[in-house]
């Protein structure tokens, strides 16, 4: 057994010289997620024997003497949204129950490439939408700090397992916050990263102009190792893009504090915490800046426009005849209308519902079109900002982890726990959640939001805050 948590230097380090197997290591966390996840689940799928050949793989890579394996051994674990040749993919939906993906994602072939174990699916909400893994049509994620609430959404089943040291990191995907809610429930690191950074290929879409893939894990280095391994172009994603690079401010920031994000709604405990953070930094060196969003409270709105859009193109494809969840009726008609009823879960049709509607003759303008005007607003206000700061500092969510059932029965209630992630996803910028402090035994997290291509700056910052909130006890 390891004697405390492995980091991702911790294993490669000793997978690369000789200290331990990366079939040993791989055998550690399998027979940790045997033990723990009966609690939590929130893998959805493990295979020992294909983790632990991947495994061995590795092991003679290393006896080769390969070179540029910054994973080796590291085990990881995959959103069940992305797809692995040959495994099962189910996107957290009844659709996709027997689906078998074809290929490899983009950021898998990334993963192996650099000597990764993938160890396992992990839970979400069905194809993404929802902010807590209740929607999940294979049961709920619980939160591994306290199993009577949730982990967050949709990503809280790597979220969980990062927390839960089932794995030293994960995969997941953010359409509006999902993997920086479900980082500051579970109380672990979570990136967002530029929009285009990251292919999307292999990515099994929601909302095609707002997905990305980015890590989560238990330290800022590790996010930033891994985000180092998966980013880059792929010629099967258009949207993707060559890395920019920024030069990387490392010390002397200049951070912004936007009014907006400390209005009402906010827990005064998690704002008490956020305040600490911010004053604790002003101590050390930084420049505190007030500054403005000032559409950034229209964001949550848009977000419900054009997000339900994008899902009801996307998932147009899932109708049971070429392929998912399929019941016969005897007609056409009612075979739709069987297979895909009864083949999304309930937060899935009202998304497909919505979306329709705003797209339809004679509401398109009214509402689509309208908030494509505002999210142009809401990224030129960060454009704005960032002319006089380096970096924008805001809670991640709202409210504390909270218990399960308490907010399924209002879905607005539920939406509004995205209310300070979605501008990210609307102006295509970076954003990383990481732990400032506690409520009890509850974490809150505290978002850095950086410029367009600027991660190297928000992994320093980050790292800082890291520093100061430990030595602060």
């Amino acid at each position: 057994m390891f004697e405390k948590r492995m980091h991702i230097t911790d294993i490669v380090t000793s997978v690369s010289g000789g200290v331990r197997s990366a079939v040993d290591v791989a055998q550690e966390y399998l027979n940790r997620i045997a033990e723990r996840d009966k609690e939590l689940h929130a893998f959805l799928l493990v295979n020992p024997e294909h983790a632990l050949a991947e495994a061995a793989a590795v092991d003679e890579r290393v006896r080769k003497g390969e070179e540029q394996l910054p994973l080796a051994g590291v085990p990881i674990a995959i959103k069940d949204n992305m797809c692995i040749a040959g495994t099962v993919t189910t996107a957290g939906s009844k659709m996709l129950a027997n689906h078998i993906a074809a290929y490899d994602a983009f950021v898998v072939k990334k993963l192996r490439a650099a000597g990764a174990v993938l160890i396992g699916k992990t839970n979400m909400d069905e194809f993404a939408m929802g902010s807590s893994t209740e929607n999940s049509a294979y049961g709920p994620t619980k939160n591994p700090i306290d199993t009577s609430r949730v982990p967050g959404g949709s990503s809280g089943g790597s979220a969980a397992a990062v927390a839960a040291d089932m794995v030293p990191v994960a995969l997941g995907s953010d359409t509006g916050g999902s993997i920086r809610q479900p980082a500051a429930f579970c109380g672990v690191v979570g990136l967002k990263p530029t929009y285009g950074s990251v292919s999307r290929s292999g990515l099994i879409a929601m909302a095609s102009s707002l997905d990305q893939i980015g890590p989560l894990a238990t330290s800022v280095a590790d996010a930033e190792t891994l985000f180092n391994v998966i980013r880059g172009k792929d010629p099967k994603d258009a949207t993707s893009v060559v890395p920019r690079e920024r030069p990387t401010k490392t010390v002397g920031w200049t951070v912004g504090v936007p009014k907006e994000y400390f209005a009402d709604g906010l827990d005064p405990e998690i704002k008490k915490i956020i305040q600490n953070t911010i004053d604790l930094l002003e101590k050390n060196g930084a420049i505190i800046k007030d500054i403005s969003l000032p559409h950034s409270p229209h964001a949550l709105a848009v977000y419900y426009i054009i997000m339900p859009a994008e899902v009801s193109s996307n998932l147009a494809r899932f109708d049971g005849l070429r392929y998912g969840y399929f019941e016969s009726t005897g007609t056409l008609a009612g075979d739709y209308l069987k297979s895909r009823s009864n083949g999304f879960g309930k937060e899935a049709r009202r998304r497909i519902i919505l979306g329709t509607h705003v797209l339809s003759s004679g509401y398109y303008d009214e509402f689509y079109g309208r908030a494509q005007k505002v999210r142009t607003l809401i990224a030129q206000d960060f454009t704005t900002a960032f002319e006089s700061v380096d970096v924008i500092l805001t809670p991640t969510s709202p409210t504390l982890p909270f218990k399960f059932g308490e907010k399924t029965s209002d879905p607005l209630t539920m939406y509004l726990s995205d209310v300070y992630t979605v501008p990210v996803n609307l102006a295509g910028v970076p954003a990383l959640s990481l732990p400032c402090g506690k409520v009890g035994n509850l974490p809150v997290g505290v978002q850095l939001i950086g410029k367009p291509f600027d991660e190297g700056t928000l992994f320093a910052l980050g790292a800082e805050i890291e520093r100061l909130t430990e030595k602060e006890g």
